[in-house]
C-alpha cells in the first residue's frame, strides 16, 4: 500500500470511525453491515479483516461469533481494534504474513484504491482463503446522472470544507477522497470490478450499489 495512504490516515486515527460515519451521512455503517450479513458466515469461522482500521468490520464479524484477525498497515489505526480485544497484525495487504488457505473468509474495506496493483493485491488476498471461502468488500461508489452532480459537489466542496473545520489531518482527507474515488471508478467501472475479481480466482461474483450509488459492496467465493 502506498506510504502516502499511511501518512494520510495516521493523524486521523483517533477520530476516524466517528467522523467517517458522519461525513458519509450515516451510510458507511449500513454498507459494512450488509456486506458482513450477506456472507452467511458460520459461527467460529476464522476471518481476516484487511485494511481493518479501527475494527468496525471486525466488530460486526465478532458479533456473529467469528474468530477475527484485524490487519492494517497503520499501527495508529489499529490501536482501537487492539483496545477492543482483537488480534491485530500490522502488515501491508500486498504481502500477507499467512499461509495459503489459512482463513475461512476475508473482508476488506476501502482498500483497492490505495494499492499500486489492485489485481495483484486481490490475488494475494484470495491466496490466504480456503477453497469455497467468501470474500466481501465495501467501497465508495460513484453516483450517476443527477445524483452524480450532487455527489461531485459534496466531495469537492463540502468534504474539503468540513475537513478544514475538523483539523487534525481531516483537511487532507477531505481533499483526497473525491478525486481518489473518481479515478478508481474510471479505471474499474462495474463490469471491470467483476472481471477483476474473477481473474483473481473468485466465482459467484456479485455487486450491489447502495445509497443512490454512493456505496459499492462486492462478494465472491474462492473457486
Amino acid at each position: 500500500m502506498h506510504q502516502s495512504a499511511r501518512r494520510l490516515f495516521t493523524p486521523i486515527a483517533p477520530t476516524y470511525q466517528r467522523w467517517a460515519t458522519i461525513l458519509s451521512l450515516g451510510q458507511d455503517p449500513r454498507w459494512r453491515a450488509e456486506m458482513v450479513a450477506s456472507m452467511n458466515l458460520e459461527t467460529s469461522a476464522r476471518v481476516l479483516d484487511v485494511a481493518a482500521g479501527n475494527g468496525a468490520i471486525a466488530q460486526l464479524l465478532a458479533a456473529r461469533g467469528c474468530r477475527v484477525i484485524a490487519l492494517d498497515q497503520s499501527r495508529e489505526m489499529l490501536g482501537p481494534a487492539r483496545q477492543r480485544g482483537f488480534t491485530a497484525v500490522q502488515a501491508g495487504a500486498e504481502w500477507l504474513p499467512f499461509d495459503d488457505d489459512a482463513f475461512d473468509a476475508l473482508t476488506l474495506g476501502y482498500l483497492l484504491r490505495y494499492v499500486a496493483d489492485p489485481a495483484g493485491c486481490l490475488r494475494e488476498l484470495v491466496r490466504v482463503v480456503r477453497p469455497g471461502g467468501m470474500i466481501g468488500m465495501v467501497e465508495f461508489g460513484r453516483p450517476r446522472s443527477a445524483w452524480g452532480v450532487l455527489w461531485w459537489l459534496y466531495t469537492r466542496a463540502v468534504l474539503p470544507a468540513a475537513g478544514t473545520l475538523l483539523g487534525s489531518g481531516w483537511s487532507a482527507v477531505g481533499r483526497f477522497l473525491g478525486p481518489s474515488i473518481d479515478a478508481f471508478h474510471r479505471r474499474y467501472p462495474d463490469e471491470a470490478v467483476d472481471a477483476l475479481w474473477q481473474s483473481a480466482g473468485l466465482s459467484e461474483v456479485r455487486h450491489v450499489r447502495r445509497s443512490l450509488g454512493g456505496g459499492l459492496i462486492v462478494w465472491g467465493r474462492k473457486a
